[in-house]
């Protein structure tokens, strides 16, 4: 039986691409001190899908995800949308840590 892919679906490609070329402020000073295993020696990928998440930077060595969330996850829809997320991923073996953007900047 042939196990369903849930990383990097191509159906989720083209919004990825939109992701990574509209990064946030935040997003892209981070990008820049993890890009090139800058941190310890590990790779990260940025706007790495998994399931139906695009994650904002993720590490396969370590099964880590890193989110950077915005003003706009200020706000109880935001939060419960992004518990269900981390629920997910975390069933599915991930470490999910979440920083809000003014604490990378």
């Amino acid at each position: 039986m042939k196990q369903k892919r849930i990383r990097n679906k191509p159906e989720t490609k083209s919004i990825r691409i939109q992701f990574r070329n509209s990064l946030t402020s935040a997003e892209a000073f981070l990008w820049n001190e993890l890009k090139g295993k800058k941190l310890d020696g590990r790779k990260f990928r940025r706007q790495h899908s998994i399931g139906n998440y695009i994650t904002d930077f993720y590490c396969a060595q370590e099964n880590l995800i890193i989110e950077l969330d915005g003003e706009m996850h200020n706000n109880a829809i935001s939060t419960e949308n992004d518990d269900k997320r981390t629920t997910f991923l975390n069933d599915k073996g991930y470490t999910v840590i979440r920083f809000m953007n003014k604490m990378v900047l």
